[in-house]
């Protein structure tokens, strides 16, 4: 006999100003198997959770509803009460009746009637319910994070101070990432190597990081806590256990007119390179695109000049597999190109540059040594033009998010343009100023008023070339007047985006990401560096543009989720995943192929000689997310979500 408490939560106001729990609580006390029933002003504090517990023993519950805000957000909270009291916490269910009945109606009868509904038809679903067991899962405690640049960094340490083994990939020949590239750090103006380069370096030196750079993710197998990787070391025709990286080889490397990436084309490097001088690891990697030796078999000085042999033109990529518990994404983002406006000349004209370059030529280890030069002609620019939101909140180039960063190092670039170029002159056209973090605002007012930097409101309509002036035409939008400036260089602050090849990766690890590109988490709220994946997490600006303290604040808090789950031999999952009934299942494995976790496998059933009599489907319970395509695909109807079974399904409805 069904002994059930409903617990009707009025959230502040959220549900009780257009729901009357009153109501709702006096119509619960007229159901079948329900003997307790009560409205309270907040069921998920302290007293309100005491309330349940108290019912619980009091009333000898068997089941409990909770008719509040979503399940996502307290059904948790809700259920370690109920387990606190001694009753199964699978034996409490949520009625939802705030998301989806007061948020979303005006008052009436009518949104009352709809939360009733909602909370019987919890009642009828929970009167089926069964004890559940959580699942217990072993834990590999070595952490995989992908992605070197200061997001990657921070949590790769954490989690190596943490005690445990961490393998860093990086997919370029050095860690450092974007950061490595900047010449200084708003809003203090720290030059960005000398606070990051010591990162860099304790990477390097810590025990427990293996660093593997010029390598990427390949495959990916397994569940939390049991993630089989596979890696590809990609060929750098150097053997790095041998290389001290003295530089005698790209010294001798004909091949010198190479465009840089870390310069971001404004300088060149060699066929045999390292990054940057302070480049982790300092030991060089061939492009083997350029090498005249892997092209064309001539050449070869780096090799006669090294006198460590550690040159290997027979190199070849190669895979290795690694077992891991927990995974950190933090590939970082990309700027979008230029190109897409063709009022900016399409990006073609030397002296329209982005914000990375700029970076550049502003670095003292740059191309033009920290010296402003235009691209053209390395003539010092006299006015330099900053033009802001480009591609940021831009629907018709299918970008409306904002970028975050660009106000500020749009005010820090003019800033250290001025800084160098004394007499120079600097503009900046802006839609709005969003400078919202600590100092933030100070830093860009310093940048008016005591830099002498022309703030322009408004978007620049046109940029073309008349001689060596680039002609800049914009409007004022305060002063409502047609603006021309015959500028020497422009700056275009484009927008941030995620990195190149994040939708596979994040494919492989099976996590969701957005229409952008940008990885989702489970919740913006109270989840925000988690996946939908169990056991991977996110870090830094693959999950949406941030600044450098929010990247490296978002590495600590996922790298201390990934230390909680490495603080017991096993974890702990929710058991409402799918279970297969051997005894009815025809082995067709249309589960198989819509499973987005590729949860099914394949079990042999033998007899007692090992004789083959057929094969049916068997659910990973480390992989299963409980999500239900194959319970709606099974012709059989031999697999079944725990927690959402036809009879408790047909409950619900059959209730209304």
């Amino acid at each position: 006999m069904a002994r059930i408490g409903v617990f009707i939560c009025h959230c502040g106001e959220n549900i009780a100003r257009t729901v009357d729990t009153a109501k709702v609580a006096e119509a619960a006390r007229k159901w079948p198997g329900v003997v307790y029933a009560v409205d309270y002003k907040y069921v998920c504090s302290d007293p309100g959770q005491n309330m349940i517990k108290d019912a619980i023993k009091k009333y000898d519950l068997t089941g409990v509803i909770v008719a509040a805000c979503s399940p996502k957000m307290h059904e948790p909270t809700f259920r370690k009460s109920v387990a606190s009291a001694g009753l199964n916490p699978f034996l409490c269910e949520c009625a939802n009746i705030r998301e989806q009945c007061s948020w979303v109606h005006d008052k009436s009868d009518e949104t009352t009637e709809k939360a009733i509904e909602l909370t019987r038809m919890m009642v009828e679903k929970v009167k089926f319910n069964t004890a559940l067991t959580p699942i217990k899962v072993p834990v590999t405690k070595r952490a995989l994070v992908v992605g070197g640049g200061v997001a990657g960094i921070q949590a790769a340490l954490d989690i190596a101070d943490g005690g445990h083994e961490v393998i860093l990939v990086e997919r370029t020949p050095s860690i450092g990432g974007r950061m490595a590239g900047l010449s200084e750090t708003f809003p203090t103006l720290d030059c960005s190597q000398c606070i990051l380069t010591p990162k860099m370096v304790d990477v390097n030196n810590h025990p427990n990081i293996r660093l593997m750079t010029y390598t990427e993710v390949d495959s990916v197998e397994g569940y939390i806590g049991n993630f089989k990787v596979t890696l590809r070391k990609k060929a750098k025709y150097v053997d790095h256990t041998i290389c001290n990286g003295c530089g005698d080889c790209w010294n001798k490397c004909p091949q010198k007119k190479i465009p840089s990436e870390f310069e971001q084309g404004l300088g060149n490097r060699t066929a045999i390179y390292i990054p940057f001088p302070q480049a982790v690891p300092p030991k060089p990697v061939i492009d083997a695109e350029h090498c005249l030796m892997v092209t064309k078999g001539k050449c070869g000085l780096c090799e006669k000049v090294c006198e460590r042999k550690a040159i290997h033109f027979d190199d070849q990529d190669e895979l290795e597999t690694v077992e891991v518990g927990a995974v950190v994404l933090a590939t970082g983002y990309d700027l979008i190109k230029s190109d897409i406006y063709p009022e900016y000349a399409h990006g073609n004209d030397p002296d329209i540059i982005d914000g990375l370059q700029f970076e550049r030529l502003a670095s003292a280890s740059g191309p033009t040594s920290g010296e402003i030069k235009r691209p053209s002609d390395k003539k010092t620019p006299e006015k330099v033009v900053f033009l802001k939101c480009i591609g940021s909140r831009d629907p018709s180039k299918q970008i409306n998010y904002c970028s975050k960063i660009c106000c500020m190092y749009i005010a820090k670039h003019a800033m250290l343009y001025k800084h160098k170029v004394h007499d120079g002159e600097a503009y900046v056209f802006y839609m709005d100023i969003r400078s919202n973090g600590k100092n933030y605002d100070e830093f860009v007012r310093r940048a008016i008023e005591e830099d002498g930097v022309k703030y322009l409101r408004g978007r620049v309509s046109r940029i073309y070339r008349r001689g060596e002036k680039l002609m800049v035409q914009g409007i004022d939008t305060l002063s409502g007047e047609l603006i021309t400036i015959d500028a020497d260089m422009v700056v275009l602050a484009t927008a941030m985006k995620a990195s190149e090849g994040v939708q596979k990766i994040a494919q492989m690890f099976s996590v969701g990401y957005d229409e952008h590109g940008f990885i989702s988490e489970v919740h913006p709220k109270l989840r925000p560096v988690e996946t939908a994946a169990a056991g991977v997490f996110i870090a830094g600006a693959c999950h949406f543009p941030k600044d450098i303290p929010e990247a490296v604040a978002m590495a600590s808090a996922a790298s201390s989720k990934v230390l909680a789950m490495f603080s017991s031999d096993e974890l702990t999952r929710d058991p409402t995943i799918a279970r297969v009934n051997e005894m009815t299942c025809i082995g067709c494995f249309a589960c198989e192929r819509v499973c987005p976790y590729n949860a099914i496998e394949r079990k042999d059933i033998r007899d007692r000689a090992g004789n083959l009599i057929r094969q049916v489907a068997q659910v990973n319970e480390g992989l299963c997310q409980g999500c239900g395509p194959c319970n709606a695909i099974c012709p059989s109807n031999s697999i079944e979500v725990q927690g959402f079974t036809d009879e408790q399904l047909y409950a619900e409805i059959l209730s209304l």
